[in-house]
C-alpha cells in the first residue's frame, strides 16, 4: 500500500494535545483581556470634568480605581517598562516578573486558591506589585523605578479624580467583586 499523494499524519496524541493547550492559551487571553475595560471607554473625554469638593474626589477615586483596575495596572507596567529600557538587568527581571503577572493576575480564568482558600484580585495585585517594585529594586534601577511608580500614580490618581463616575453602575453578577457597568448611551 503506497501512500503518495498523501498527507502524513501522526498518530501520536501530541499534535493534539498541543493544540488543546493553545486553544486553552488562545481562550484565556481573550477572557483575560476582557476583564479589562476599553480604552474608549476609559478615555471618554465626555467624562471628564472637576470634581465639586474633596469628598467628590475620593469616591470618585475609589469608584475609578475599582472599575478600571485592570486598565490602571497596565498603564503602571507600560510606564515601568518604558523605564527600564536602558538597564538590561533590570528589563530581563522585570519580563519575568511580566510573565508571572500574566499567569497569576491578568490570564486567570479562575479564582486563585492557596489552601482551600480564594485570594482576591486586589491581594494578588498588591502582592505581585510589591514583589515587582523589590525585585526591580534589588538591581540597580532605583531612581528610575522609584520615578516611573510615581509617574504611574500620577496618572492614575488623575485620571480617577478627572473621570466621572455617573455613568458607571454596578454590574449584577460582579457586584461583590465591586465591578461596575457603563450606561449604554
Amino acid at each position: 500500500m503506497t501512500t503518495y499523494g498523501t498527507i502524513p499524519t501522526s498518530s501520536g496524541g501530541t499534535t493534539t494535545t498541543n493544540i488543546e493547550y493553545l486553544s486553552r492559551a488562545k481562550h484565556r487571553v481573550i477572557t483575560g483581556l476582557g476583564t479589562r475595560r476599553p480604552w474608549k471607554e476609559m478615555l471618554n473625554l465626555a467624562s471628564i470634568n472637576f470634581p465639586h469638593n474633596i469628598s467628590d474626589s475620593y469616591s470618585r477615586i475609589k469608584t475609578n480605581t475599582a472599575y478600571f483596575r485592570m486598565n490602571y495596572a497596565i498603564i503602571v507596567l507600560i510606564i515601568l517598562f518604558l523605564s527600564l529600557l536602558w538597564h538590561p538587568i533590570s528589563l530581563i527581571v522585570f519580563v519575568v516578573l511580566m510573565a508571572a503577572w500574566l499567569f497569576l493576575y491578568f490570564l486567570r480564568d479562575e479564582p486563585l486558591m492557596i489552601f482551600h482558600r480564594v485570594i482576591d484580585d486586589r491581594v494578588v495585585m498588591t502582592l505581585l506589585f510589591v514583589v515587582t517594585v523589590v525585585l526591580l529594586l534589588l538591581t540597580g534601577a532605583t531612581v528610575n523605578i522609584l520615578v516611573a511608580m510615581l509617574i504611574g500614580l500620577v496618572v492614575v490618581v488623575v485620571h480617577a479624580v478627572l473621570r466621572r463616575t455617573d455613568d458607571l453602575f454596578l454590574d449584577e453578577d460582579g457586584v461583590e467583586a465591586g465591578g461596575y457597568l457603563v450606561a449604554s448611551s
